[in-house]
């Protein structure tokens, strides 16, 4: 049965609350509590996660059906199209597909495609033929001065290819201060060593996987690196910076490669740790493959829900309706069907967006506005967050909050709740208030060490300083059967990221993912009706952006 809550706790998070908002003056009707629909959740995520929509890959049928889908029921709840009158804003992208039959040879040692690498190309040029290449190993490949860190310190890496560590280096030395400990920056994401040796002017970049460090195994990276790649168009200049190649070698190829030029990885792994490191591996890499460039537009869905006061503030929704398509190569199941990743979050930005559109028609409306946009790309690299983020539909500097919604809680409730990330914003203690009110206490994640911050959508607002929150179940199970489902239903879904059993499941105990988006739901009327805009703590990667109103209170005085 659905827990109902207090008047005070439910519709406003009212003066219980630091930061409670002020009741509707203007409603002489009492808001009534909220009851999310779990049956209409369940058959939103089931829906979007059927073979019929495959795999919801951007720029493919699955897409289409996708659009059509999320425009129709944004049309029903009738909220506005944000893009010059239409849900949908274009995102100008290309998909690279590599060709898989590479050459390749590192140290002379002939290596193969999916077994123990995986290469490609992010540049229309008809592919990649490099000869005899050097290869440097630039221990994590950070360049981060605020850590008195730099891999790349005095070298000149024109023509060569960067071997990289996976992680930063805080993960192998959690007690030495360095970095974040166990929860990694993001400098210890791949997205971002990529983007340095592309800085550093290398030729390629290729990153050891370690499934620890990395927080996943393997077959993450062959089912998420292979087949078409998709990136956002870039101008000539930044197109011509990026490294020629990038890509991943197992742990066992990378020791054989380490070998071969006499040295030890693990010795190397150790050193790279506690101190910069670069060192030649007196070795070169040729790498060769056919490379395949096709432009075509994705879509955002994007849906205003306009507010009846301070209208041009914005609180921002998002959530990546696309996953990895299908892979015609495979016998059996081919199709990623991403029910938990990501049509859960999508189907609970829908059920969030109808319980606030039917408050509005009530008469209940918030005072801001909100915008829920359903993001294309994810998978690859976050890419309709960015575009939104660089391109936005509503001022960057009038947004005020993001909540994102990757994956939601399939394993029951929980009597915690899941900040990732936690101690970054003031935006949290709405979240916290709210699940107070739920008997609920909020904790940061049980592996900071996997950087789930910098792995979703509002990390591309975050980096613009918008206070951005990714959040959802929890670890302890509420009562004793409850934890035996979910030890039975992880067993299930064991190995299921990235893969071809992310499929839903009508035994799915969704009653922990109705509890969290109710949480969002309080969130957004007690943020939606207030003056309130939260900032991001000092010490945190974003305080210089918009620091918290604490420090500023401070700073005046």
């Amino acid at each position: 049965m659905r827990r109902l809550y207090p008047f005070c706790a439910l519709a406003l998070l009212s003066a219980c609350s630091p930061n409670s908002a002020q009741p509707d003056a203007n409603n002489s009707a009492a808001l009534k509590p909220v009851q999310m629909n779990e049956a209409r959740f369940r058959n939103d995520i089931k829906a979007l996660s059927s073979d019929e929509f495959e795999g919801r890959a951007p720029t493919t049928q699955g897409e289409k059906l996708t659009l059509d889908y999320l425009s129709k029921a944004f049309t029903e709840m009738g909220l506005k199209g944000a893009y010059q009158g239409s849900f949908l804003q274009p995102v100008p992208m290309v998909s690279y597909t590599a060709d898989e039959a590479q050459q390749v040879t590192l140290a002379g040692l002939p290596f193969k495609y999916r077994q123990d690498l995986v290469l490609s190309s992010r540049h229309d040029n008809g592919g990649v033929n490099i000869q005899n290449a050097p290869l440097v190993f630039v221990g994590y490949g950070v360049n981060a001065p605020e850590y008195a860190w730099n891999d790349y310190q005095d070298l000149d890496m024109k023509g060569k290819i960067a071997v990289i560590l996976v992680n930063d280096p805080g993960f192998a030395r959690p007690d030495s201060g360095k970095f974040n400990g166990k929860a990694m920056t993001y400098y210890g994401r791949w997205s971002y060593k990529f983007e340095e040796a592309s800085r550093q002017g290398a030729l390629g970049a290729l990153l050891i996987h370690d499934t620890e460090p990395a927080s996943y195994p393997w077959s993450v990276v062959e089912n998420s690196w292979t087949g078409p790649q998709q990136d956002l168009v870039l101008s000539k200049t930044e197109q011509d910076s990026r490294i020629q190649v990038e890509g991943w070698l197992t742990l066992d190829t990378a020791t054989k490669l380490f070998e071969k030029a006499g040295l030890s990885l693990p010795t190397l792994m150790a050193r790279a740790a506690d101190s910069p490191i670069s060192l030649s591996l007196e070795q070169t890499a040729s790498i060769a493959f056919k490379n395949k460039a096709e432009y075509a537009n994705s879509y955002n869905v994007v849906a205003t829900l306009p507010g009846t006061k301070q209208v041009d503030e914005q609180i921002l929704f998002t959530g990546h309706w696309d996953h990895i398509g299908k892979d015609d190569s495979k016998e059996g199941d081919k199709i990623y069907n991403g029910a938990m990743d990501n049509a859960s979050g999508i189907a609970g930005i829908l059920e969030i967006a109808r319980q606030l559109a039917d408050n509005a028609k009530q008469g209940h409306g918030l005072a801001r506005s909100v915008t829920f946009i359903a993001t294309t790309g994810e998978e690859q690299g976050l890419l309709g967050s960015r575009y939104y983020a660089a391109n936005p539909i509503y001022p960057i500097d009038k947004t005020v909050a993001v909540l994102n919604l990757d994956s939601t809680n399939i394993y029951g409730k929980t009597k915690d709740f899941t900040i990732v990330g936690k101690g970054k914003s003031e935006l949290e203690n709405y979240l916290i208030d709210a699940a107070k009110q739920q008997n609920r206490i909020a904790l940061g994640e049980k592996n900071p060490a996997s950087g789930g911050f910098f792995r979703s959508d509002h990390f591309s607002f975050a980096k613009l300083g918008v206070p951005a929150v990714f959040a959802g179940g929890g670890s302890e199970p509420i009562d004793a059967a409850t934890a035996d489902y979910k030890t039975q239903m992880q067993a299930t879904m064991k190995g299921c990221y990235h893969n071809v059993c992310d499929e839903y499941h009508e035994d799915w105990d969704l009653s922990g993912a109705i509890q969290d988006l109710e949480i969002y739901y309080q969130v957004t009327r007690s943020l939606g009706n207030s003056q309130d805009w939260p900032g991001y703590y000092q010490g945190t990667e974003f305080n210089s952006l918009r620091p918290a109103k604490t420090e500023l209170t401070t700073t005046a005085k």
